[in-house]
This record gives C-alpha cells, structure tokens and sequence, in this order.
C-alpha cells in the first residue's frame, strides 16, 4: 500500500509531468531550431513515449506516475484512485507540465516555443480532431488500468512503464498528426497558457477529459469490482496494492 503523505505525492507528480514533458516538449524545439534532420516527427513521439516510461519508471512508486489529468479522471471514473485527490493531482501535473514549457522558452527561439501548441492536422476538422483524442484517451485509460492496476494481469506491475510509455508512442505516431498529439490536458493547456494562444484548446481539454471518463467507465464495465474487494488503488505504476 502507497503510505507517502499527499505532499510528497504531489510533488512526485509535479516532478513526474515535468520530466515526461521535458523531453517530449525539448524533442519538438530541436526539431524546429536545430533542423528536421536533428531530430524526425517519430524521434517526436519516441521523447514523449519513452519520457512517460522514465517518469513512471522513476516516480510512479511514489504518486501513482499519473502524469495526465485525464488519466487521473480516468482512474476516479474505474474506481482505482480517490475522488477527494483528484484537484490536488490536476495542480501538481499543471504546474510540473508549465515549468517544462517554461524552461523550453528560456533555451529555444519564441518559435520553438510557440510549436509546442497543439492543433488539428491539415485537413481535419475540430470535431475530427475532438474524437481522435477522445477515442486515444479512453483506449489509453483502458490500457492503463489493465496493466498497472489488475492483478490478473500478468503483465502487470512490472511492464506498466514500458506498455504505458509504448503506447503514447503509438498513439503519436499513428493519432497525433492528425490530432495534435495531445491525449493530456497538461500537455496542451501549458504551452497555450505561455503563448496566450487559446484558440484549440477547447478540443485538447474536452477530448482527453471525456475520452479519460469514458475509458474508465468501459473498464470497469468489462473488469466490475468485486463487492469486498477495496476500489481505492492510488498507483499506475503497478507497485501498490488497493487501499
């Protein structure tokens, strides 16, 4: 059972965002000042994926390894982490995911800075967009669940910041240019409030934020709780037991 104090917690998922953005956000700055060459869209979405796998790997015994306020939703909704935490892990994640942006606006070009906003692909719509990340969400809330919270599976646990990390990774390879890649309220919501620049933002809260709801509940649709069986797991790093 997770015993840190909730201070301790929130200052590991602060530090956690930090470090999964921190990478993902200084891969798209090399790739606009220092050149395509230095670094592909692909090179992109291993950063993001790979640096969720880090933070999990490194923080996630500590807070859970969140990292997403949509995830952190999305674990209310499977009855797997406590409502009344919910505020305090969307503050922690917001402030960790602002001071990455912050530090990639001290090292790169305002144009840099400015590419760290998410928007829709060439050719897809708000509302295309609005359901691609929906939909990557709740599978990613699903898969989530599954691997770091079920004991039954046996891949659980252990492999969770590899699977957890693969996926973010597939979904920006296959989902992201034609989404904006977010899949992470905090991801979007930090550069737009550096740049002032609100104008998709509404797709980058709403999708993720109704994708996570809607993963969570169809888990739990799939995977009901025993009625004896405690429904507070506080971890998505597979190393806590129900509380």
């Amino acid at each position: 059972m997770n015993t840190s104090p909730l201070g301790l917690r929130l200052g590991a998922e602060a530090l956690g965002t930090f470090l999964f953005f921190f990478f993902g956000f200084n891969a798209i700055a090399v790739s606009v000042d220092i050149g395509s060459g230095a670094i592909s869209s692909l090179g992109i979405a291993f950063a993001f994926g790979l640096g969720v796998a880090l933070a999990i790997g490194g923080l996630g015994q500590i807070s859970g390894g969140h990292f997403n306020p949509a995830v952190s939703l999305g674990l209310v909704s499977a009855r797997k982490f406590p409502a009344r935490e919910l505020i305090p892990y969307w503050v922690a994640q917001l402030v960790g995911g602002f001071a990455a942006v912050l530090v990639v606006a001290v090292v790169y070009s305002g144009l840099a800075v400015d590419k760290l906003d998410t928007a829709p692909g060439r050719g897809i719509s708000n509302m295309g967009a609005l359901l691609l990340e929906l939909i990557a969400t709740a599978l990613f809330v699903i898969v989530i669940c599954t691997v770091a919270t079920d004991d039954r599976a046996p891949w659980k646990g252990v492999m969770a910041p590899l699977l957890i990390g693969l996926f973010i990774f597939t979904a920006a390879d296959a989902v992201g240019p034609a989404s904006g890649g977010s899949f992470n309220p905090a991801r979007s919501f930090a550069p737009a409030l550096l740049n002032w620049n609100f104008d998709d933002l509404w797709i980058y809260l709403a999708g993720p934020v109704v994708g996570g709801l809607v993963g969570g509940v169809v888990w739990l649709v799939f995977h009901p709780i025993p009625a004896h069986e405690p429904t507070s797991i506080r971890s998505t790093g597979g190393v806590d037991k129900p509380t």
